[in-house]
């Protein structure tokens, strides 16, 4: 039997490159619905040499000698090992898992569908009791996988302890992050808590005109689609516009992604296309995607201006930079603030009295609009970090239990969750907390912009200018280091709850 050979950090990192572009292609295949079935097995099966416990210890023992700019660098390198590893442990079941829940179908007024377009259609679908009836069948589907993916979790935490030499999920997130999750928790729970009256204001204002006079007071949650769309006004973001309109609102800045040959646009509606926005950087700055799935409403509009942040940032790195700067990084806190702060134009009244044409007031009211839906996701999210802490904090205990999950999310919100939507809800890594930080940092860095730029910051090239400079640093930085740039201290919520009205 031959015995695979060791790698150097470099010569590693040039293998990785090919292993992560063949994965990143095959995930945009199946979420683009270009492909119903998955074979990341198939991938990782090519790659054999790639993962090994030998190839890790190799890695860790570099890391262990360099210097301070190498050790980042082969750090990343490692975790990248460790993450392959438990990959080509585990794929065969992800993949079987991922099949499975592409196969499921409901059946909604004589109509069979794909899960994922039934969850679309949540969005767009105009009577309410239709929501209700559909998001109960999507509810029901989804939670028959809960058993597996509970099995599935376990054992990818068990594995990723080995690997990492931590057992403690909290711990061995914390140190990849290089921050405290509950010194974090702390103070966005005090944020959220600041922001519960300017938020309780909106809430009744715009459930009454989003979900009418026959919602519930505590409406499920199967209407937060729906919500998010802001259907009453989808006369005004119409589904058509919606690609030209933030094209249109890039230009300004210096951004003509239209043109950009590195960024591919993905905005065909497929059945099983995901109804979830995203980006996949296949191989920074050349190859990045941007997928989206237009609805119709103004959600469109924010999530393709969320998705060319992240979009413009990876094309935008500079590609001398090691590909680890490019492409690999701890975590997801620093490529999120670029999609926050360009998302944040879409609360900017005067943008929407200069693509929509509306008046000064009814600009104002739907900027509102806005301010709360960015309201209810970040008490949402906030909410669901607390509930994750304590789910990793039982873990050992219980196996894992959706004890609070329910509770926490409903009172956050003022929506109702269903008890058995955790799993589906759980985002790898902590991912919650990177969306938070983001939340914070991009508050911060708008308010920068206001002061170096001016209240037209959104529109300005100076801007662009900014941006690029930020951009062309690749994944280095971490999103607290951006912090300090700024002169912020990471935990400053004070720009975020005046965004949020409080």
């Amino acid at each position: 039997m031959s015995v695979a050979a060791v790698r150097s950090p470099t010569e590693y990192e040039d293998r990785l490159r090919s292993y992560l572009f063949d994965r990143a292609e095959e995930g945009r295949a199946v979420r683009v619905g270009e492909k119903e079935v998955s074979e990341q097995a198939a991938i990782i099966a090519r790659y054999p040499d790639l993962f090994t416990r030998d190839q890790l210890e190799a890695l860790r023992s570099a890391e262990g000698g360099a210097g301070d700019e190498d050790r980042e660098r082969f750090y990343r390198l490692r975790k990248a090992c460790e993450a392959g590893l438990a990959a080509a442990e585990l794929s065969e079941r992800h993949d079987q898992l991922e099949n499975a829940i592409l196969a499921a179908r409901v059946s909604f007024r004589g109509e069979d569908m794909p899960l994922r377009t039934a969850q679309a259609m949540l969005a767009v679908l105009p009577d309410y009791g239709g929501r209700e009836e559909l998001g109960a069948l999507h509810g029901d589907a989804s939670a028959a996988f809960n058993d597996d993916r509970l099995a599935l979790l376990a054992t990818d935490e068990e594995l990723a302890a080995e690997l990492s030499g931590i057992s403690d999920s909290v711990e061995r997130n914390e140190e990849e992050k290089g921050i405290s999750l509950h010194q974090l928790n702390t103070a966005l729970q005090r944020a959220s808590d600041a922001s519960e009256g300017a938020f309780s204001g909106l809430r009744a204002s715009w459930f009454e005109r989003l979900l009418g006079p026959e919602r519930e007071d505590v409406p499920t949650s199967y209407h937060v689609g729906y919500l998010r769309r802001l259907s009453p006004l989808e006369g005004t973001y119409t589904k058509e516009r919606a690609t030209d309109v933030c094209l249109a609102t890039l230009k300004p800045l210096g951004f003509d992604l239209a043109n950009d040959p590195k960024i591919n646009l993905d905005i065909e509606d497929r059945p099983q296309k995901s109804p979830r926005a995203c980006v996949i950087a296949s191989d920074a700055p050349n190859v990045v995607h941007l997928i989206t799935r237009a609805a119709g409403g103004l959600h469109d509009y924010q999530a393709f201006l969320h998705e060319a942040g992240h979009a413009l940032h990876f094309a935008g790195c500079d590609p001398e930079l090691p590909y680890t700067f490019r492409n690999l990084a701890r975590d997801h806190a620093h490529t999120e603030i670029f999609s926050y702060i360009l998302e944040a134009i879409s609360r900017e009244p005067a943008w929407h009295v200069e693509h929509f044409g509306l008046s000064d007031e009814e600009a104002k009211t739907n900027a509102e609009a806005t301010t709360f839906l960015e309201a209810l996701l970040f008490r949402r999210y906030a909410a669901k970090l607390g509930f994750e802490l304590d789910f990793w904090r039982r873990f050992r205990e219980n196996g894992g239990s959706s004890a609070g999950y329910s509770e926490r999310l409903t009172a956050a919100t003022g929506v109702r969750y269903r008890e058995d939507a955790y799993l589906a809800d759980m985002d790898a890594g902590f991912y919650s907390a990177d969306y938070l930080r983001a939340w914070i940092r991009s508050a911060q860095l708008r308010e920068h912009f206001v002061r170096e730029v001016g209240e037209d910051w959104w529109r300005s090239p100076d801007t662009g200018e900014l941006l690029r400079e930020l951009f062309s640093e690749g994944t280095r930085p971490s999103s607290e280091d951006i912090a300090s740039r700024l002169g912020y201290d990471p935990l400053d919520t004070g720009p975020l709850l005046t965004e949020l009205g409080a």
